[in-house]
């Protein structure tokens, strides 16, 4: 996993093996042991490669192409959550693990957003609250 996250990281970042050695304090020789999984970097460097990225350690080291449908390591605080289908009547189930990211929980009121370019946005009553109180105070 870590050695092919950061082979396909490093590549759409359009670094060569010499740049990110060089970023990340190692020889050319040292990052490519790291991408053929030959030896493996300090938890130091790891959390350096990860800042690099835009990342977090644990997708670094652990994110499997399964979790995100087959797409790459997903930047720091995003995430593909899978697929759901939608019912006969417009529902729809959030995922456990989206759940209990952000904290959602049975009973809660979700408010849903549209922009007919972007998408479908689902966000928490009380969140909206805040950011619409924080207008106010602004004005």
């Amino acid at each position: 996993m870590f050695a092919d996250n950061l082979m396909e990281l490093r590549k759409y970042h359009s670094l060569s093996q010499e740049e990110l050695a060089e970023k990340i304090g190692v020889s050319r020789q040292t990052l490519s042991k790291y991408e053929t999984g030959e030896s493996l970097p300090d938890i130091e460097k790891c959390k350096t490669l990860a800042d690099i990225f835009g990342i977090t350690v644990d997708d670094l080291i652990s994110y499997e192409r399964s979790d995100g449908m087959g797409l790459g390591v997903p930047p720091k605080g995003k995430h593909i959550f899978g697929m759901v289908k939608v019912g006969e009547k417009g529902q729809i189930v959030i995922p456990a693990k989206a759940r209990k990211i952000f904290h959602i929980k049975q009973g809660d009121n979700l408010v849903i957003l549209g922009d007919e370019a972007q998408g479908i946005a689902l966000l928490k009553e009380e969140n909206l609250l805040q950011l619409l109180h924080l207008a106010e105070d602004e004005t």
